[in-house]
C-alpha cells in the first residue's frame, strides 16, 4: 500500500520524543475509512487468522492493551496501521518498499496457492506483534522471528518505537529481514522505496547496538550474490548497502519515491545540499539520497504534518502553482495526496511519567486540507469523534468530514486554502493547549490508576472542540464551493 514515513530521533525532535510518522494511503482508486480504536486485552484474539495471506497463528495469553487505526470495514483484514501499546511502545505498520529480481528469485514472497496459505503482510503485523512488545527492539525481535517462520507475501517497512529508540526495519525478500537504530540527532524520509544505505553486519551478529537481521543474513548474500559493494583495499567486507543489494532503481521511483524524500530532505535540511541544481545525491531523481540527515533545527509536531502534506510548494512541481508546465506540474507523486486514508504521528515523551508519556496524533484523508486531533494512549476507549466511521458518509465521523472539505476544497483550492490554514492553526492550537492541561490534570491525580479515566476525558473534550471547528470549516468550504460553481448566474452577469 503507497504511504510515507517520516522518522525524528529523540536529539533530532524539540520536545526529546522520539517521532514516528507515517501516511497510510489507499492504492488509486479507492479510498479504505479509517477509525481509532483501543483493543483491550480481553478483546485480542488468541487464535489469528490472516484474511489476505490465509494462514493461522496461536497468539500468547498475555497481550497488552494497545491502540490502532484498523480499517472501519474489515472485509480485508484489520490493517491495524499504527499505535501504541500499554508499556508505552509504538509501531507503524507499514512503508511498502521496493525489491529486484534477485532477492525475490533468491528468497521468493510466499504467495497463498491451491489452498495452501501464504505468509501475513500489512493487514495483520500490528495486531500480531505490538500487544507482546515491551521495547522497541523487542519489537524487531519479535517480527523478525514471524518473517522467518511464516514469511510475508510483500516488501515492508516497519518502525518501532520507545522513550529512547526508533528502529526500522525492512523485510528482505519471503522471509529475511534487516533492521537499523535511527541516529538520536537525525530524521529518516522514506517513500515507497528500500531505504537503508549502509549497514553493519559485524554489528548484526554481535552486540546489535545499531543493527539487526536475520541471523543467516551474511550467508543469504555471499550465497546469491546480493551484496554489489564495490570496496577499495582494505575497506572491511562486513559494511554493505542495502539499498544496491535488495532495493530498486527504476523509472517508477523516479516519478513515484525518490521525489518524495528529495522534498522531505530539501524542507528539512534546507542548506546541506544545493537541492535545486540537479546534483547527484540532491536531485528528485536521485538513487543515492542519504536515507537520514540532521536537520537544520529541532523538529515539532507542526513539522512533521506540513511535510507530510506537502505537493512540491515552492517549485515547478506544485500541482497547485501556476509556475511550471503542465508536465511539470503533473511530473511527480505528491507527498500530501487525495487517498490519504490516515496519518498517525507516534509520540513517547520520555520526560513525563509512563501514566501519560504517550500521545497519538491523528488526521484522516487528504492532509493539505486536514488537521491532527491528539489522543493520549493510556485509556480504555478513543473517543467517538475519531472512532465512528463506517460505510455511510457523516459528519458524525472526523474521517468522513475530514474527506468532504478536501474534496469540495481542491477544485477551489486558491480561494479555500486561507481558510484551511487558520482552521489548521487553531486546531493544533487547541491540540496543544488541550495536552498541556491534560498532563497538569493527570500529574496532580491520586494514583496512576485515576489517570486513564482523566486522559479519556480529555481526548473527548480536545476531539468534541475540533469536531465544532471542523463543521465551521465544512459550512465555508460548502459556501465557497458552491459560489463558483458552473451553472452559476446573476442578473448583473449580463
Amino acid at each position: 500500500m503507497p504511504c510515507t514515513t517520516l522518522l525524528v530521533g529523540r536529539r533530532a525532535s524539540a520536545d526529546g520524543s522520539p517521532l514516528v510518522a507515517r501516511t497510510e494511503d489507499s492504492s488509486a482508486g479507492s479510498f479504505d475509512p479509517k477509525r481509532v480504536v483501543v483493543v483491550r486485552p480481553e478483546d485480542q484474539p488468541r487464535t489469528y487468522t490472516s484474511v489476505l495471506g490465509g494462514r493461522t497463528i496461536e497468539l500468547p495469553g498475555d497481550p497488552l492493551r494497545y491502540t490502532a487505526i484498523p480499517n472501519a470495514l474489515p472485509d480485508e483484514g484489520i490493517w491495524g496501521c499504527a499505535g501504541i501499546n500499554a508499556a508505552n511502545v509504538a509501531m507503524s505498520a507499514t512503508e511498502t518498499i521496493t525489491s529486484n529480481p534477485r532477492v525475490l528469485g533468491a528468497d521468493p514472497l510466499v504467495e497463498r496457492r491451491g489452498g495452501q496459505p501464504g505468509g501475513f503482510g500489512e493487514e495483520d503485523f500490528v495486531t500480531l506483534v505490538l500487544p507482546y512488545i515491551r521495547s522497541a527492539r523487542e519489537g524487531v525481535e519479535r517480527l523478525g522471528a514471524l518473517l522467518a517462520e511464516h514469511g510475508t507475501y510483500e516488501m515492508n517497512g516497519i518502525a518501532f518505537s520507545d522513550a529512547e529508540d526508533i528502529w526500522w526495519l525492512e523485510t528482505v525478500g519471503g522471509h529475511h529481514w534487516i533492521a537499523r537504530r535511527v541516529p538520536e540527532d537525525h530524521y529518516v524520509t522514506m517513500p515507497n522505496q528500500l531505504g537503508i544505505d549502509s549497514f553493519d553486519l559485524a554489528d548484526a551478529e554481535g552486540p546489535g547496538r545499531d543493527h539487526l537481521a536475520s541471523p543467516d543474513l551474511r550467508d543469504f548474500l555471499r550465497e546469491h550474490r546480493l551484496d554489489l559493494t564495490l570496496r577499495e583495499d582494505g575497506q572491511s567486507a562486513d559494511v554493505f548497502n542495502p539499498r544496491e543489494a535488495f532495493g530498486s532503481h527504476t523509472e517508477h521511483d523516479h516519478l513515484y519515491n525518490t521525489p518524495r524524500a528529495w522534498y522531505m530532505q530539501r524542507t528539512l535540511s534546507p542548506h546541506a545540499e544545493d537541492w535545486d541544481a540537479g546534483a547527484p545525491g540532491a536531485s528528485p531523481d536521485s538513487d543515492d539520497l542519504a536515507w537520514s540527515r540532521r536537520p537544520e533545527h529541532l523538529l515539532t509536531i507542526e513539522d512533521v504534518k506540513d511535510v507530510l502534506s506537502s505537493h512540491y510548494q515552492g517549485t515547478v512541481f506544485d500541482p497547485y502553482s501556476a509556475r511550471g508546465t503542465d508536465a511539470e506540474r503533473r511530473a511527480f507523486r505528491p507527498i500530501g495526496i487525495n487517498r490519504h486514508n490516515a496519518l498517525a504521528i507516534l509520540q513517547i515523551r520520555p520526560d513525563l511519567p509512563e501514566s501519560h508519556r504517550a500521545l497519538q496524533w491523528v488526521a484522516f484523508a487528504s492532509l493539505p486540507f486536514t488537521t491532527l486531533i491528539p489522543m493520549f494512549t493510556n485509556v480504555e476507549t478513543a473517543p467517538t469523534y475519531l472512532a465512528t466511521t463506517d460505510a455511510s458518509v457523516s459528519t458524525d465521523s472526523f474521517y468522513w468530514t475530514s474527506r468532504m472539505i478536501a474534496a469540495l476544497a481542491d477544485p477551489h483550492f486558491h480561494e479555500t486554502i486561507p481558510l484551511i490554514e487558520r482552521y489548521q492553526q487553531r486546531t493544533m492550537a487547541l491540540g496543544r493547549a488541550a495536552v498541556h492541561a491534560a498532563d497538569g490534570t493527570a500529574a496532580e491525580a491520586g494514583t496512576s490508576a485515576d489517570v486513564p479515566s482523566l486522559l479519556a476525558a480529555a481526548n473527548t473534550e480536545i476531539a468534541e472542540q475540533v469536531r465544532a471547528e471542523t463543521d465551521a470549516l465544512l459550512a465555508q468550504v460548502l459556501f465557497t464551493a458552491s459560489d463558483r460553481m458552473t451553472n452559476r448566474f446573476s442578473r448583473s452577469d449580463g
